[in-house]
């Protein structure tokens, strides 16, 4: 007897290949079962949907290819994560196979079945090596070294009773992380097979985060209970990793927006931590939104677990639930898997939801040990000295704390020496000859490097285009002012009377393999006295003995065109000063500087109150004057082509043919432009803006246009398209 599985492959959505391929198979495939199946001349990894008896209408077993293998080393793909993926490519507008198979592990695809067992074999092997002499002690008495504060218990109380998804407020140092793990030390002692999916925004608070949950965890639960899932492992780590976590052997995945499509059978509990980081948002590929998946893949675990739960009461005594036996829920409890989204600045739209009744808010104002949060000073720039980086009063300040063995932070959010090399005789420019923006200088390796699309060249001697020696950088990055820095500082000494000792951390100094963790142990060793960096120090992290942070430039983004410019200027700087005074002994002197030419502005004005509440108010009032999101809904069709005409051809062509679709009436199309940055490596770059007031409405049109846009392609006027893409929801314009 022949079966005739729809096999899902990795195409693109531009490719106008079906959302799934037939082949023929001799075996009845289970829905989620991982496959190798002929593709044009290549073999490929595939996920079987459904396997039904008959073909489809229309098509012969000569118009079909067989299935080549089928990866019965492990179990098929759950019900709840083909759910999700089907979700986030209809709700991203991108092809099924896409999300499906980039949530996979890369060399999964190139393994055979022989190799996956050899894989699996030797995993076996090193699981029985590494697993405890004694039965693991799960009680973990007391964990972290201290009692819960009232708001952590309370916290943790409203978390367990929740219906829906929660959203903890918590000021920085409040001890959201203790929360965390408690919260997951709940879930793990529920049952044998329970499994935890904790989420941070950024690689760089993996390490911290890893450390906490390993000792905490591995004493009780053996080594390989707590996994990560991220960018920066190699591909034979990701593979581990995966296939800890799809088995059942991990029952915490630490992980970075690629690890919400993590296949974990047991999942009762998702943390996303920070929550509102933009980082969150995929801007390539399948643009998803990982916080937004998290909370919709809670929803479908807790469907999927409480029609399992209703299937054992009116079933048979042996009947298990899905994920396996013992979930730990009481007779009259309906097992759920909760979400958490942590952050002492959380996004608009989870605020707003949590307003609405949808979210449920716990707010945790108060710092472990009764610390009280940095004093915000404003240093106005108009009253400094001409020329001056860095305000006179700034370094006396900070002077003081190195001499008291204190450390300070420097927060400027752009790296390299500066953004511009420029000649003052003619005006020529560091331009990149492949992007529309400036390379940028890097005075370490003297190279102007462009961080759009890679180009570095050796800074020239003379200016190119006149021949003048005198060329000179314009703005300033975090070299420029770790070097600053060093020369002001030069005269201050520490405690035991060594010199003051200047560090700094961007995605140029944590390049290598291993260099973050380094940095980082220097700086909570005391090694390091001033710390300059860009925003990825602004998170996260827990520095002891920082008492002075310091925000430089901040007022780039007070005026800029983007909406959103306000609320993560806020964030960034809040989450910045909450990195002073986490020592409760020395929070009453932890301050937080900024430097601005606007110190009356009104976005300080709350800032030097730590009242997000207030500001948020004051957005979301805005925010509905102009319907924007979260009143309003957006998408953007964005196209890449050889020239800028081509790009905007296409999206005006896509706005003519959408006139006769689906709810159009309801849907405000606007005229195609540049994008801010419209060429990057030679690719011209435009995108049209998609609005409506329905979710539902933006939806159905999407939905609709989608054959449109296929169809657009082949005009005569979009002849040189490269790609274009939907994004649903965007996060910059």
């Amino acid at each position: 007897m022949a079966f005739w599985p729809s096999v899902i492959v990795a195409t693109p959505a531009h490719s106008g290949v079906g959302a799934s391929l037939t082949y023929r198979s001799e075996l009845l495939l289970a829905p989620g079962a991982l496959v190798r199946v002929p593709l044009g001349s290549r073999e490929v990894l595939g996920v079987v949907w459904d396997c039904p008896t008959q073909p489809p209408e229309g098509l012969t077993e000569a118009q079909t290819k067989a299935v080549a293998s089928v990866l019965d080393g492990l179990p098929p793909l759950n019900g709840s994560w083909r759910q999700v993926v089907r979700f986030a490519a209809q709700y991203y507008q991108r092809s099924l196979g896409e999300v499906a198979l980039a949530a996979l592990p890369p060399q999964l695809r190139e393994l055979g079945n022989d190799q996956l067992a050899r894989r699996l074999k030797r995993r076996a092997k090193a699981l029985a090596s590494a697993a405890p002499a004694a039965e693991p002690d799960t009680t973990l008495a007391r964990p972290g070294g201290h009692d819960l504060s009232a708001e952590q218990a309370e916290a943790l109380q409203a978390l367990a009773t929740a219906t829906a998804p929660v959203l903890l407020y918590g000021a920085t140092g409040s001890g959201k992380t203790e929360v965390y793990l408690r919260a997951t030390q709940q879930v793990l002692q529920a049952g044998a097979h329970t499994q935890v999916l904790v989420m941070v925004p950024e690689i760089n608070l993996t390490p911290q985060l890893e450390a906490r949950f390993r000792e905490r965890f591995e004493p009780a639960f053996g080594a390989g209970s707590v996994v990560c899932l991220h960018s920066g492992m190699t591909p034979a780590q990701r593979l581990s990793s995966w296939l800890a976590a799809h088995t059942g052997s991990a029952r915490i995945v630490l992980g970075t927006r690629m690890a919400v499509f993590a296949s974990l059978p047991g999942l009762r509990l998702i943390v996303v931590d920070e929550e509102h980081d933009p980082s969150y948002k995929s801007q390539e590929g399948a643009r998803y939104s990982a916080r937004d998946l998290a909370v919709y893949r809670a929803k479908v675990e807790s469907e999927a677990l409480a029609a399992g739960a209703a299937a054992l009461r009116s079933g048979p005594p042996q009947s298990p639930l899905p994920g396996g036996e013992g979930t730990g829920e009481g007779e009259g409890e309906k097992p759920r898997c909760h979400v958490l989204l942590g952050s002492a600045t959380p996004s608009l739209e989870s605020w707003h939801a949590a307003d609405q009744g949808r979210y449920v808010r716990l707010a945790m104002p108060g710092r472990i040990g009764g610390g009280s949060l940095p004093r915000l000073r404003l240093v106005d720039m108009n009253h400094q000295p001409k020329g001056a980086v860095l305000a006179p009063p700034l370094v006396a300040a900070m002077g003081e704390r190195i001499a008291r063995g204190e450390q300070c932070l420097v927060l400027l959010n752009r790296r390299g020496y500066a953004p511009v090399l420029a000649c003052h005789d003619c005006g020529w420019k560091s331009g990149c000859p492949h992007c529309s923006a400036y390379r940028v200088f890097h005075k370490l390796d003297r190279t102007l490097r462009c961080h759009h699309c890679g180009f570095t060249e050796r800074v020239p001697r003379a200016c190119p285009d006149c021949g003048n020696l005198d060329i000179s950088p314009v703005g300033r990055g975090t070299e420029q002012i770790e070097e600053q820095l060093a020369g002001l500082l030069a005269d201050v000494k520490r405690p035991d009377g060594s010199p003051a000792r200047v560090a700094r951390m961007d995605a140029d100094s944590t390049r290598l393999k291993g260099s973050l963790e380094i940095q980082l142990a220097a700086l909570h060793s005391g090694e390091v006295d001033v710390l300059v960096g860009t925003q990825m120090i602004a998170k996260g992290h827990d520095f002891r003995r920082i008492t002075l942070v310091a925000g430089i430039n901040a007022d780039s983004a007070l005026f800029a065109s983007d909406y959103r410019a306000p609320e993560r200027l806020f964030a960034l700087l809040m989450q910045a000063a909450g990195r002073a005074g986490r020592d409760a002994a020395q929070s009453g002197a932890a301050e937080m500087w900024v430097q601005t030419w606007y110190p009356q502005h009104p976005l300080f004005a709350t800032l030097k109150k730590h009242d997000y509440p207030a500001f948020a108010a004051e957005q979301l009032i805005e925010r509905e004057q102009a319907g924007m999101p979260p009143y309003g809904f957006q998408a953007l069709l964005r196209a890449d082509a050889r020239t800028q005409q081509v790009a905007q051809a296409f999206l005006n062509i896509a706005a003519e043919q959408a006139a006769g679709l689906p709810l159009r009436d309801q849907i405000t199309l606007y005229p195609a432009v540049p994008l801010t940055i419209q060429r990057v490596a030679n690719v011209e770059r435009a995108q049209m803006l998609v609005e409506s007031a329905s979710r539902g409405a933006l939806q159905r049109f999407l939905s609709a246009w989608q054959p449109v846009l296929h169809g657009c392609r082949s005009a005569p006027e979009a002849r040189g398209l490269v790609r274009w893409a939907v994004d649903v929801d965007p996060l910059s314009i």
